[in-house]
């Protein structure tokens, strides 16, 4: 190869015409067939997520969600834009940025959602307010998207040498774990708590099974993104010289399908079904504070 191609950054010149895939900075030709399903199944996630959102008016949620999927399209059509031509730098730039970010806006979606199901099952068993869950969590979420998204932009002043936009992103991987960590560790300490209260009243009302599906598959999203998110501290822990970024299936399996999996899981974990359309659940006020009524078996 003449030594005057330049395979990576702005000023980038290398074609599939002149230059092996080989030596692009994947060292591999993004596959066309993935990443179009992923374009396609995001897109109908996002759908479902509108009408899901509109029709119950889970405004919050939908707004994370939305943001969440087209962020993921936007990424798989910057790699189908590698596709065409492997050393594009607009592809890199969009795929890295957009993917990257994108499950922070699911975790964002999770966290919101938290509070709505301390409410709904009993203020009394939680150790904090349910307004502690989304005022916490969601500016530990702004942080770790914004480290990010400035951790894929700062690739663009780099050779592909440089460590400096991996650090951040890695950085900002590393605190998104920690935050879906301790709201983790909160959530198992609520459900505990919640159990205990159970055994004191033995008359309440079995939660419905509509609950416990929604739940199941809440924390199905969670431990999917979990997985995605450690998958991606691994892979970008040498840099882009590492192993397991020159790995095309990997990133298809523990990347892609970890996330759009998280999104369907979202689907059937929405909040307005179990909630309803315009307040978290349905609550009677009272003096001493917020107290949900009992489910009902259904």
């Amino acid at each position: 190869m003449d030594s005057t191609w330049i395979t990576y950054g702005p000023d980038e010149n290398c074609t599939l015409a002149l230059c092996s895939a080989s030596i692009s900075l994947y060292e591999y030709r993004p596959s066309l067939a993935a990443n179009t399903i992923f374009v396609v199944l995001f897109g109908v996630a996002l759908c479902l997520h509108l009408f899901q959102g509109i029709k119950w008016r889970s405004w919050a949620f939908l707004f994370a969600m939305f943001w969440g999927c087209v962020a993921e399209m936007i990424g798989y059509g910057g790699r189908i834009l590698m596709w065409q031509n492997p050393f594009s730098f607009p592809g890199f730039l969009t795929q890295i940025i957009c993917i990257t970010i994108g499950p922070a806006f699911f975790s964002a979606a999770i966290y919101l959602t938290l509070s709505r199901v301390v409410i709904y099952l009993g203020v009394e068993h939680s150790r904090f307010s349910p307004k502690l869950y989304y005022w916490l969590f969601i500016p530990c979420d702004v942080v770790s998207l914004t480290l990010q998204a400035a951790g894929g932009a700062s690739s663009s002043t780099s050779s592909g040498n440089s460590k400096a936009g991996v650090d951040i992103a890695i950085a900002g991987l590393s605190f998104q774990v920690f935050t879906l960590t301790v709201f983790i560790g909160l959530a198992v300490d609520y459900a505990i708590c919640y159990a205990r209260g159970q055994h004191t009243r033995p008359s309440v009302t079995k939660l419905p099974t509509s609950f416990k599906v929604f739940m199941g598959f809440l924390s199905l999203a969670i431990i999917l993104i979990l997985i995605r998110c450690c998958y991606r501290i691994d892979e970008l822990s040498n840099g882009y010289s590492g192993p397991l970024v020159h790995d095309q299936g990997l990133f298809i399996g523990l990347e892609g399908v970890m996330i759009v999996l998280a999104a369907f899981a979202l689907n059937v974990a929405h909040p307005g079904p179990i909630f309803g359309r315009s307040r978290a659940t349905d609550l009677e006020e009272s003096k001493e504070g917020m107290v949900a009524r009992a489910p009902t078996v259904s």
